[in-house]
């Protein structure tokens, strides 16, 4: 081979490594391999003609706002700590669902307690979408002990409803985040859903959360079907010095979520959060490609949580979209958003009941800290305010 025959064929390659680097991560990120690798990466193919369809606006997106430093600057942001958040976000939680509180209360309260009433308790508790279960539960609890214990008076009356809200929500549960991976690995936490309940800004929120309690984090963009979205958890990252790691738009969401938690494994993070594509849940092939997202992220390090982000106005749909991807990729949390702009609170006990799982995070306002930690008693206590 000449000299200059020897030049053409390294100046091909270039090209073609060039080429296959379509899928270079920009600002805030990090170079994926070339399509080829790739392939080799995520080895099954599941072919579809979805989209995460309907393609709504962004309506998930949240723009972190004032302008703050960003990456590079001397001081980066330092979110709120969890714990300062529950007084904050506990009264607007009372103000949005006091309807409910006062509801359930304005029934107990009266002289006489006769079957009429207690419809009227049940509907109540339909309407806030607690379901036909445990409202009847709810209520015949109640009627037991208002019988039982001679209950009269408002004041005990509330002493009961509040003790067996409680129980229905269920203070026992474990609703810790498990961003903590075994064997030196990094937790990995997935995030799921259909379109506009706000996963990418549930994904940036808990970035802040984790942030506050002084983890280390990597973000992957694993939405790959909107550009907006990348960006906009890029934003997030760097308000708080955390990378994003995203491909290139219709990338294999996979793949991302693959490098995304390879970059975590490399850097010994505490935590990998993989935001993906909303979708609906009565789309199978795109169902299919979310369970493949995870095994292929499992080739790194185990997934820690599959959180469900749920949209709080939607009530009892919300059950259906919860069940089914329950079935693929095995919930182990649900995240309630908009849970302010409702008087629906009653979907906490709902999912529960549905999956099995917890409620772990609630969703109150458009603030950049306002994701919080869920309780039981504090949720109670403000529906009773």
């Amino acid at each position: 081979m000449t000299l200059t025959t020897l030049i053409i064929v390294l100046v091909a390659a270039v090209v073609v490594i060039g080429g296959g680097t379509a899928l270079l991560v920009r600002r805030g990120g990090r170079a994926l391999p070339p399509p080829d690798v790739l392939d080799a990466i995520t080895e099954e193919q599941i072919d579809h003609p979805e989209h995460p369809e309907p393609h709504l606006p962004d309506e998930d997106l949240v723009e972190p706002a004032d302008e703050g430093p960003a990456v590079g600057t001397a001081t980066l942001e330092r979110p709120d700590a969890p714990q300062g958040r529950l007084v904050r976000l506990r009264a607007r939680l009372a103000r949005s669902q006091s309807s409910l509180g006062q509801g359930l209360l304005a029934v107990l309260g009266r002289d006489h307690l006769d079957d009429a009433a207690w419809e009227e308790l049940e509907d109540t508790l339909l309407a806030a979408d607690v379901g036909i279960g445990p409202t009847t539960e709810l209520v015949d609890a109640l009627r037991t002990r208002v019988r039982v214990e001679g209950i009269t008076t408002p004041e005990a009356a509330r002493a009961a409803l509040r003790e067996e809200l409680v129980r229905l929500v269920d203070p026992t549960l474990d609703r810790s985040v498990k961003a903590q991976g075994a064997d030196g690995k990094p937790g990995v936490v997935l995030m799921v859903g259909v379109n506009g309940v706000g996963k990418t800004t549930t994904v940036g929120r808990l970035a802040r959360i984790l942030v506050a309690e002084d983890k280390t984090v990597v973000l992957g963009a694993a939405d790959t079907f909107r550009a907006a979205a990348a960006e906009q958890l890029v934003t997030w990252g760097e308000r708080v010095g955390v990378e994003t790691v995203r491909g290139a738009e219709q990338a294999d969401p996979a793949s991302v979520g693959f490098e995304a938690v390879k970059k975590g494994v490399e850097d010994g993070v505490d935590v990998v959060l993989v935001d993906t594509a909303g979708r609906l849940h009565t789309k199978t092939g795109l169902m299919d490609e979310l369970g493949k997202v995870k095994r292929v992220v499992e080739k790194q390090a185990p997934v820690t949580e599959v959180l469900l982000v749920i949209d709080a106005t939607t009530g009892q749909n919300g059950l259906t979209q919860a069940r089914v991807f329950g079935e693929v990729v095995e919930i182990t949390g649900v995240v309630l958003t908009k849970l302010d702009g409702t008087a629906k609170g009653g979907i906490v006990v709902a999912v529960q009941r549905e999956l099995g799982v917890p409620v772990k995070l609630v969703g109150l306002g458009e603030g950049v800290d306002d994701l919080a930690p869920f309780d039981a008693q504090e949720f109670v206590d403000a529906l009773l305010t």
